[in-house]
């Protein structure tokens, strides 16, 4: 992992922020240093940054931007669309030849999950 990995994990880490000066001195590099790590992260829209006050020296409070999730994503299995999103039929779910074949394939990712060792589940609180 680079330097700059690292930064981000550390930043990623600390849902309320973390001092930059906090980050140098764990990372073991100089100030410099960790200010160009730092601007690369905001570069690429990672991060965002707020001025404050660390020990009675300014410094920056950094935060990780939250991942946008689309909120799609949920209704898919593999590459199918639940059947039941937008579908104006009058049917019985039980006897639902699109459903069943939308669980099935959800019922195969998981499968394919487990066997690689993966967890693709997001579950969001709302």
């Amino acid at each position: 992992m680079d330097l700059e990995e690292e930064a981000y994990s550390i930043i990623k880490r600390h849902k309320e922020g973390v001092f930059q000066n906090l980050i140098w001195k764990e990372l073991n590099i100089d100030s410099r240093k960790c200010s160009r790590i730092i601007k690369k992260l905001l570069d690429k829209d990672l991060i965002v940054r707020e001025v404050g006050v660390s020990n009675g020296a300014r410094t920056y409070l950094l935060k990780a931007k939250e991942e946008v999730k689309e909120k799609y994503d949920l209704l898919l299995a593999g590459n199918l669309f639940s059947a039941c999103t937008g579908c104006t039929g009058d049917c019985q779910p039980e006897y639902c030849g699109r459903l069943s074949e939308w669980i099935e394939n959800l019922i195969q990712e998981a499968e394919r999950s487990e066997e690689s060792g993966e967890i693709n589940v997001d579950i969001e609180d709302e």
